[in-house]
């Protein structure tokens, strides 16, 4: 079948999409943002890659393992750390990287971007 348009862009993901679901991560800077802000921030990110076709690697880490208390008595000095050590395990499981405003301002965000440019994902911006 002859195409009767050009072929753009977004074409090209939905066809990758379509032999391989494409994964993506979010990485999203949240010191001095209220849980609002980070929600809000977060299911816009969320609405625009599924959008484009991608699934969302969960980078968020909510539940009672990653509390501070749970962490603090697992031995965790370095709490930060820790949730960019998990962020960077989950980045392995992606295709791409989406990075929300103001990721250039945020040590753990900047850090998964090197990352991401390093090990080859395609990396987005908000």
């Amino acid at each position: 079948m002859i195409p009767t348009r050009k072929w753009v862009f977004t074409d090209l993901i939905y066809l990758l999409n379509e032999a391989i679901m494409l994964k993506a991560m979010l990485s999203q800077p949240m010191a001095n943002k209220s849980e609002a802000e980070i929600v809000e921030t977060r299911n816009r990110a969320i609405a625009a890659l599924e959008t484009q076709g991608y699934s969302i690697v969960n980078t968020l880490f909510t539940d009672g393992w990653y509390s501070k208390e749970a962490m603090e008595k697992r031995g965790v000095v370095q709490i930060p750390l820790c949730f960019l050590a998990k962020s960077l395990e989950n980045m392995a499981n992606c295709h791409a990287a989406y990075f929300c405003k103001g990721w250039e301002n945020a040590r753990g965000c900047r850090i998964e971007h090197d990352a991401a440019k390093a090990y080859g994902l395609i990396v987005l911006y908000e």
